[in-house]
């Protein structure tokens, strides 16, 4: 799925209008059918509903909303914040047909016109839509803070009011905090990134029917990795394939006191179908491994509490490094000589990635299409401080373009950076993988993919998906509080 911008979502309501062809006012009531559907299949008729409408097109849409649960038997109040007397147009037909059923409805131009609201209301933010290109003030701004400081369920209806769909830098102005947006046939791009996901909480996409060839023309280079994009994938294996068919992997892991680092990426590794996989590791990690993961060999660093020397590296088709494995000197001189000597991909992650940001020459020497998996924390230190989400997202895209390697970037959304430009949010995972070792397990997940003969992009959108994935069904079982990385592992599922 492409994230588009808001211009281009509005070009393709135009057009949409123009060749199926539909009145815009009769797209409008097909929108907020949509979101009256969704209302009513989470809520029950004892919910009290507030709706705060803006004079807009998103207003408009509130206004279809209220209509209908007012129809169907809702305990409905409707709220217009009159930041303006200029009214849409379709903004205004809606207000009239509302009228008309003898529905009593309110304008809110005054601070002291804010009403009371029950704290088990669910509130309908449609005040402002993604066409909003400056930070909310006035009595707008009043009703929307006024919003926040209560216990109500918030629903912003396409986006939260004060929130820009794609300018992402610090907001001055009042935004609406959701629990849920409704979202209109693709996300912004904002949702995806932390300071404007943040207001949006869970995004549910509403597909108002928009034309769809023209929407597949429109050009973007942010993708959303949805189930589809990673069943596209094919991970089926042929008849009389064999243990050589799916690679050599060699994993340098663990050092003293993190040897369960190793433990967790070599599981992972085997779990997502590497052929052969070897770990490197210093001498204490030697007994937990051969116990913990019997079908992993494993070969003995020289030193007992550190990864000091390297094993011939031609058995291997790609290595993955990183997992527990520390800032020693003599560590970091392994990690320069794989460098100069390993020709294929490496996934680099944690440790591997603080010695880089200490040698930042030795990154233009990696192999292209090698992967990195840092965190917010390991990027800052390899590519220094931002000041927006944007500025962030711009190093990101820039780092990977110039040395030709995959950045996925970790976190709410974990986001993929391309060589070529393009930038992969995924959709699946939750709060509850942020907890130890989780990340070590999908260094092992794309080292194993690798192995395997998927592209450097294909094994990032396979791992990234199904990492998340088996974070979502670990939570099922256990509940996010309880997940463990090890529990990531236990649920990883391909099929």
């Amino acid at each position: 799925m492409k994230i588009l911008k808001a211009e281009q979502i509005r070009a393709a309501d135009a057009y949409t209008i123009e060749h199926e062809p539909i009145a815009s006012i009769d797209l409008m009531e097909r929108a907020g059918k949509l979101c009256y559907e969704w209302i009513k299949n989470q809520f029950s008729l004892e919910r009290p509903i507030r709706i705060f409408c803006g004079v807009g097109n998103n207003g408009g849409d509130g206004l279809v909303i209220g209509r209908l649960l007012k129809k169907s038997g809702y305990d409905v109040e409707m709220y217009v914040v009159q930041y303006s007397e200029d009214y849409s147009a379709d903004f205004h037909s809606n207000l009239l047909r509302y009228k008309e059923l003898n529905f009593g409805i309110h304008f809110i131009k005054t601070e002291s016109d804010f009403p009371e609201l029950a704290p088990d209301a669910l509130v309908v933010d449609a005040i402002f839509g993604s066409g909003l290109n400056r930070p909310v003030d006035g009595i707008a701004a009043h009703c929307i803070d006024r919003i926040n400081e209560l216990p109500c369920i918030g629903l912003a209806i396409d986006i939260p009011s004060g929130l820009f769909a794609e300018e992402n830098a610090e907001n001055t102005g009042s935004v609406f905090i959701a629990d849920v947006t409704l979202c209109f046939e693709v996300p912004k791009l904002s949702f995806l990134l932390p300071n404007g996901g943040s207001f949006v909480g869970e995004f549910e996409i509403i597909d108002i029917g928009l034309d769809k060839e023209f929407l597949e023309k429109q050009e973007s280079p942010f993708i959303l990795i949805r189930e589809e994009l990673a069943d596209s994938i094919p991970v089926s294996r042929q008849k009389f394939s064999h243990k050589g068919s799916f690679g050599h992997a060699l994993i340098c892991a663990g050092s003293l006191g993190k040897v369960g680092a190793s433990i967790l990426a070599s599981k992972a590794c085997l779990r997502s179908g590497v052929g052969l996989l070897t770990v490197n590791s210093p001498l204490i990690g030697m007994q937990s491994l051969h116990t913990s993961v019997p079908e992993a060999m494993v070969l003995p660093s020289e030193s007992e509490f550190h990864l000091k020397s390297l094993p011939k590296l031609n058995a291997f088709n790609v290595i993955g490094i990183g997992p527990g494995i520390g800032l020693h000197e003599e560590t970091a001189s392994l990690l320069k000589l794989l460098i100069q000597e390993f020709d294929g991909p490496m996934v680099l992650d944690a440790d591997a990635l603080n010695i880089l940001s200490e040698n930042k020459t030795w990154i233009s020497f990696l192999p292209k299409n090698s992967i990195l998996t840092p965190h917010p924390g390991e990027f800052r230190r390899l590519v220094g401080e931002w000041s927006s989400d944007n500025e962030r997202l711009d190093k990101q895209i820039e780092f990977s373009k110039t040395h030709g390697v995959y950045l996925i970037l970790k976190g709410a959304h974990t986001s993929i950076a391309c060589p070529d430009g393009r930038i992969f949010f995924n959709s699946s995972g939750n709060p509850g993988m942020s907890t130890a070792g989780s990340g070590d397990v999908l260094t092992g997940m794309l080292t194993a993919l690798l192995a395997q003969g998927f592209s450097s992009l294909e094994a990032s959108i396979l791992g990234v998906y199904h990492h998340g994935k088996a974070g979502d069904m670990a939570a099922e079982v256990r509940g996010q509080l309880a997940m463990t990385a090890g529990d990531i592992i236990d649920h990883l599922d391909f099929r």
